[in-house]
């Protein structure tokens, strides 16, 4: 495991690049803050995490029986741990933001998730000629035209339908007959291409829109990425685990040579699937926040209370892939690695479909599934017959990790599956990126 020690923190903000200028107008209140929740949207009460405080709404509304549900969380007060640091930078420089200003950041950027996670180089010069596959539930028709705001906001190229980069199909594969628009899950989808593109800016992306949000509609999502040519597909969802899971495994999630990312789960201690399956990589979340070490940050276990924050846990029905060895599961154990999830450290997004056109705060694993599905894409194609579920559990994938080893998500008979520890746990799984070594087989 890589270790830290003491050391002036790296100077990595990716809004400093916007000058004195910009930084007057920089937002220290959360765009969108006291809107209406439009239709489509959760209707659910706002979270408060406890340090730092900051309130948030689940981007989807509340899933019918036998549907997912999508990990979006959107900040609707309070102050990121991004605020609070352009509030010191605006001290520092004598310049007053703009609380009013909803058209900048408020949460990570590119650079910042690229500096944390040892990408930088990576990122520049690695990714042109693979595809992300992006699949969610439900239809966002300004999903090409969101995404293109981020990326010019970012500094990042185009990526479009017109110079190939951006596809966006349902889940037969038709670019013309597109399911209904939902509002909620259009933050969702927003929140994915954002962090695919932060990551993996060389890129392409094809978005897969399900007719809904069944595991038999998403799953179809899933094998039509694939046939489509992606070799990277991220699923930002989860729901209850059933005895059907086996099943939707060999169906939609077992194809080698490609790297499947899924969610790892918001609600705390507990299994979640598709992340159960023994074919995916569970992405599980933690807080990140910029530090004195020689990384520059630090990270520990995402933690609002002991029903809120990152999944983990022992499957009840999918069986333990060959590459798994603790003793705390005699099935499949989640999660396998992660990345930044906390609301209250979250990322940036742009979004502006059913609710006022701006850049939010996000969380939620649905922030670390589509950040850890671009870190296999910079590390290249997997080889033929591969499971890249398992590239992060060899030696040297472990030895390429940020142990976190901090915070726990709740309370559990074995204490590594709900508490961070050296090694491997169950809401961290091995750690976070440090560059793609971990992720290359």
């Amino acid at each position: 495991m890589l270790t830290e020690s003491p050391k002036r923190p790296a100077i990595r903000h990716s809004w400093r690049r916007l000058g004195a200028a910009a930084l007057g107008t920089a937002a220290l209140v959360l765009a969108g803050f006291g809107t209406a929740a439009p239709a489509g949207a959760a209707q659910a009460v706002a979270t408060k995490s406890p340090s730092p405080a900051v309130t948030w709404t689940r981007a989807c509304a509340t899933p019918t029986k036998g549907q997912m549900a999508c990990k979006a969380l959107r900040v609707t007060g309070g102050t990121t741990a991004f605020q609070k640091e352009q509030q010191a930078q605006a001290r520092t420089d004598a310049v007053t933001p703009d609380a009013a200003d909803a058209s900048t950041p408020s949460g990570y950027g590119p650079g910042d998730l690229q500096s944390a996670y040892g990408l930088t180089s990576a990122a520049a010069s690695n990714g042109s000629g693979e595809t992300i596959a992006i699949v969610d539930a439900y239809n966002d028709p300004n999903a090409e035209a969101d995404l293109a705001k981020y990326r010019t906001y970012y500094g990042l190229s185009a990526c479009t339908t017109a110079n190939g980069c951006f596809k966006k199909v349902s889940q037969t594969g038709s670019t013309t007959s597109l399911p209904t628009s939902d509002a909620g899950w259009s933050e969702e989808i927003s929140l994915d291409l954002d962090m695919a593109s932060a990551v993996c800016p060389n890129c392409s992306i094809l978005l897969v829109e399900a007719t809904s949000a069944s595991m038999a509609n998403l799953g179809k999502s899933v094998n039509e990425a694939v046939t489509l040519g992606a070799k990277y597909v991220s699923n930002s969802y989860g729901g209850s685990e059933s005895s059907s899971d086996s099943t939707y495994d060999t169906s939609y999630f077992k194809h080698t040579g490609v790297a499947i990312t899924v969610s790892a789960g918001d609600s705390g201690y507990g299994a979640e699937y598709p992340a159960a399956s023994q074919y995916v990589t569970a992405v599980g979340g933690t807080a990140l926040s910029a530090s004195s070490t020689s990384r520059g940050w630090s990270e520990s276990v995402w933690e609002t209370s002991s029903t809120e924050g990152t999944g983990s846990g022992c499957s009840a029905y999918d069986a333990k892939p060959t590459w798994q060895t603790d003793t705390g599961c005699t099935k499949r154990a989640i999660a396998d690695v992660s990345a930044v999830a906390d609301p209250a450290t979250g990322v940036s997004v742009y979004d502006s479909y059913g609710i006022t056109a701006g850049y939010y705060t996000f969380g939620g694993t649905s922030a670390s599934a589509p950040i850890i599905a671009g870190v296999y894409a910079l590390a290249g194609t997997p080889s033929t017959g591969s499971y890249p579920a398992k590239f992060p559990y060899t030696a040297a994938g472990t030895s390429a990790l940020n142990d976190v080893t901090s915070g726990t998500n709740g309370s559990c008979g074995s204490s590594y599956l709900c508490t961070a520890t050296s090694g491997y746990d169950g809401p961290t799984g091995y750690g976070t990126p440090e560059g793609v070594a971990a992720f290359t087989g």
